[in-house]
């Protein structure tokens, strides 16, 4: 796409679309035309950038000739983006969570259509350590796998959405499914590891961004394979990496993976 892509951001004035709005003025591949919010927050109709800015919060309706959606908002912002998508073909970049069978469902459905990027976490860096993790247990399927995961004190869920995507991968390069391999607690006496499963740990203290471990172990040697993220403005800047690489794409259902795909 030789223009600028045109730009919607779901979930606008949140900690995540505050950043994407952030980067996104200062990127010279796209042209922020909508700045979503829901119809009750109380910066329905203010400036985005400062009390000159042209471009204003506001909700869905009117919205035109965008290329690409990017949402961090919820399950009811995102049903709306996927509203708007599919009556107008623009592709969707997604990392809400918490979305619900039938929502989960429904943005599976819309694949059909229009194309998807729903991702769990949208750093670069993750999305590599989950292809190496997923060649690293393929390769060694005899060896011990843990995940630790660690965030700040104020994450209401555990595992982490980042660490359940590294354990699908995991199962997946082992021919199995998460479900049928993973330990979530081994509290009491839970006896002798079973083979072949898959375990999770959890911290939660201060003001840790996001760490994740893989560790695999074998019979006098383990591998370590690890992220650590410092600055949060990282799951922004992959986000518009996938707008930009979603922008024209064809109907279906891509990963940040497939984006980092064509760099290597």
């Amino acid at each position: 796409m030789t223009r600028p892509v045109r730009l919607a951001i779901s979930g606008a004035s949140g900690r995540m679309g505050s950043a994407l709005l952030g980067l996104v003025r200062e990127d010279a591949r796209f042209d922020a035309v909508r700045a979503v919010v829901s119809s009750a927050s109380p910066r329905l109709g203010k400036a985005a950038y400062g009390d000159v800015s042209a471009l204003r919060f506001s909700a869905w309706a009117g919205a035109a000739d965008i290329d690409v959606v990017v949402d961090f908002s919820g399950p009811e912002g995102l049903a709306a983006a996927l509203d708007y998508c599919e009556a107008s073909g623009a592709s969707l970049v997604t990392g809400s969570t918490g979305l619900g069978p039938a929502l989960s469902e429904r943005l599976i459905r819309a694949t059909e259509r229009i194309a998807v990027l729903h991702a769990a976490n949208f750093s670069l860096g993750v999305a590599v350590l989950t292809r190496l993790l997923r060649e690293a247990a393929a390769a060694l399927p005899g060896w011990d796998l843990d995940i630790v995961e660690a965030h700040h004190n104020r994450k209401e869920d555990a595992p982490s959405g980042t660490a359940l995507a590294l354990g699908h991968a995991a199962a997946a390069g082992r021919g199995a499914t998460l479900d049928e391999l993973a330990v979530y607690t081994r509290e009491g006496r839970p006896g002798a590891r079973q083979a072949g499963t898959i375990g999770f740990a959890v911290v939660r203290g201060g003001d840790i961004v996001g760490e994740h471990q893989a560790l695999l172990m074998g019979q006098g040697e383990r591998i370590e394979l690890a992220h650590r993220a410092t600055d949060r403005s990282i799951f922004a800047r992959g986000a518009l990496e996938a707008a930009a690489w979603m922008a024209g794409r064809a109907p279906g259902g891509w990963t940040i993976e497939d984006v980092i795909g064509t760099r290597v």
